[in-house]
């Protein structure tokens, strides 16, 4: 894929920007703060697509991006069918990061293991899950799984933030076969789905994986100060 001309300047400033709004609407659900949610939940996959397009990333990722904020809309009413619209819109995000990912072969034992989870997943949930909610959600669940699998295409940070996208839809499922609920539950929901979706984005602008010197494979030893750092480097 031909690389971007993306905007420099902008890079660290975008960057800010996001994770001091990531922090405001995070603080914000922790407070029971309703306005601060209104407010910056339109604004986080915009500012992460931003940064994104200003580092010269591909378009699927940015499509990816912008497609996870029209999700991000349309479930804000809390209405069926909004959130019907807004499942439909991370659908087609997660086909643009399938799209992103191309045919790189990633782990097989993976795969299964994916599989495994969404089966006994949805067989848990679907006795609590309202009958006309079912059928998408299966669907939905099939496709985020195979994302979820894929990302590891492009190294491991894609790969957990795969893995963390699949997590903060469960503990969306979860909520709505009315199991019983984490503290702080939709705290939980978004930290999981913005850290997933900025792993995504590391992942596809082919940020290392390791510390520098590290190959693909020798990712050495790093305690959690330097993971720390990697991970909030712009």
């Amino acid at each position: 894929m031909t690389p971007r001309t993306g905007a420099p300047r902008l890079v660290r400033p975008l960057f800010a920007a996001f994770l001091a709004v990531s922090a405001v609407h995070l603080t914000g659900l922790l407070a029971g703060a309703d306005a601060a949610h209104l407010v910056t939940k339109p604004l986080l996959m915009p500012l992460l697509a931003a940064y994104a397009a200003a580092r010269g990333g591909p378009r699927p990722l940015i499509a990816a991006l912008l497609f996870g904020w029209g999700g991000d809309v349309l479930l804000m009413p809390g209405s069926d069918a909004a959130f019907l619209a807004g499942m439909g819109s991370f659908a087609v995000g997660h086909v643009c990061y399938l799209w992103l990912f191309g045919r790189v072969r990633v782990s097989p034992a993976a795969g299964l293991a994916y599989a495994a989870v969404l089966v006994t997943f949805v067989v848990l949930l679907w006795t609590g899950l309202p009958g006309g909610l079912r059928i998408p959600l299966t669907g939905y669940s099939l496709l985020l799984t195979a994302m979820a699998w894929r990302a590891g295409a492009l190294g491991r940070y894609a790969a957990l933030g795969g893995a963390l996208f699949l997590l903060s839809d469960a503990l969306i499922a979860t909520g709505i076969a009315e199991w019983p609920q984490l503290p702080a539950h939709d705290f939980w929901i978004m930290l999981t789905y913005l850290a997933a979706q900025y792993l995504l984005t590391r992942g596809a602008l082919g940020e290392p994986v390791g510390p520098p010197g590290a190959g693909a494979e020798g990712h050495g030893e790093r305690d959690w100060r330097t993971t720390l750092k990697v991970l909030t480097r712009p």
